[in-house]
């Protein structure tokens, strides 16, 4: 029962961060502009990297593809943690909001791809064996 309630949490604060920053993306918000004007990936970027957050959020809350989200999620991140320390800066406009949203996204979405292993495992393994 607690390990149920901790993934629900993991997979609830994952998703609320990445859909709460769609608004900023699809929008066209200064900051988010700026920030993708940096990277070199205005407006692509910002539009592609916000639809793949949508799709990883709603992965992350549908039970059966939880891992596929998560891992998804994991890779936005890693992007997302690899432009601030490289580009961006952890603090960026003035604070470290960003940044720290990032990390804490990549976290649940690291544990919910250990915690999904099984699931992950299942997806791929008839893969494997049509190789064979």
């Amino acid at each position: 029962m607690a390990l149920k309630v901790f993934t629900w949490a993991l997979r609830v604060l994952a998703a609320l961060i990445m859909l709460q920053t769609l608004y900023f993306k699809f929008s066209a918000a200064p900051q988010s502009v700026h920030l993708f004007t940096i990277l070199g990936m205005e407006p692509w970027g910002r539009i592609g990297i916000g639809s793949l957050e949508l799709v990883a959020s709603i992965l992350i809350l549908m039970p059966r593809t939880t891992g596929l989200g998560a891992l998804l999620g994991v890779g936005l991140m890693s992007g997302a943690i690899f432009f601030h320390l490289t580009k961006l800066g952890i603090k960026f406009d003035g604070d470290y909001i960003l940044f720290l949203y990032a990390l804490i996204t990549f976290v649940c979405c690291g544990v919910l791809v250990l915690l999904s292993k099984n699931q992950l495992l299942g997806l791929v393994s008839p893969l494997l064996r049509k190789t064979h």
